[in-house]
């Protein structure tokens, strides 16, 4: 919700300013005629129309960016073959390395985040532990177990897994009763 009334925030704020602009350069040229007279010398006169026109360009690109679509959520990810074009969604993905994650003995409570960059998918997994296995294996094997099995899968390569651990379970001791 905040993201929408942020885009249109920015795209009212981009308006106003282009049109402000376009008529400050109007008044400049003299091409309105206002009440008022302003004079101006040259080189000023060259750098006020400067500067409104800079604020001109800056307003076009913030009303782009506050109409374009937002790539910040990757829906899915697409490939192309030589029979057609595949989608992957995101969360498919998610749920695979989650998978992965989950077979590694010690591993508790998996989550994941998927982003996409150039050399391939970034998957960051943060999980709890049992405490019982060494952390730097225990990582280890995650993270090559789900690029494995992820780029096995989807035939997506995997650029990085970043393995973040959250914590350890705590096993409840439960205090015996003496009677």
């Amino acid at each position: 919700m905040a993201k929408i009334v942020d885009r249109l925030l920015l795209f009212v704020y981009s308006i106003t300013i282009l049109i402000l602009s376009i008529f400050a350069i109007l008044l400049l040229s003299r091409s309105v005629r206002m009440p008022v007279d302003f004079r101006f010398d040259l080189p000023t006169l060259s750098v006020l129309i400067a500067a409104a026109a800079v604020l001109i360009l800056i307003s076009l690109r913030m009303l782009y960016v506050s109409l374009r679509r937002s790539r910040g959520h990757l829906n899915s990810v697409d490939q192309r073959t030589s029979l057609g074009d595949i989608q992957i969604s995101v969360e498919t993905i998610e749920n695979l390395c989650l998978k992965a994650a989950s077979r590694v003995k010690g591993v508790k409570e998996p989550r994941t985040r998927i982003r996409m960059t150039e050399p391939g998918l970034e998957v960051q997994i943060r999980a709890i532990i049992d405490g019982e296995h060494a952390i730097p294996l225990l990582t280890e094997e995650v993270q090559r177990g789900v690029k494995e099995f992820v780029q096995d899968i989807t035939g997506i390569p995997v650029a990085a897994v970043s393995v973040y651990i959250a914590g350890v379970v705590q096993n409840q001791a439960f205090k015996s009763r003496v009677e």
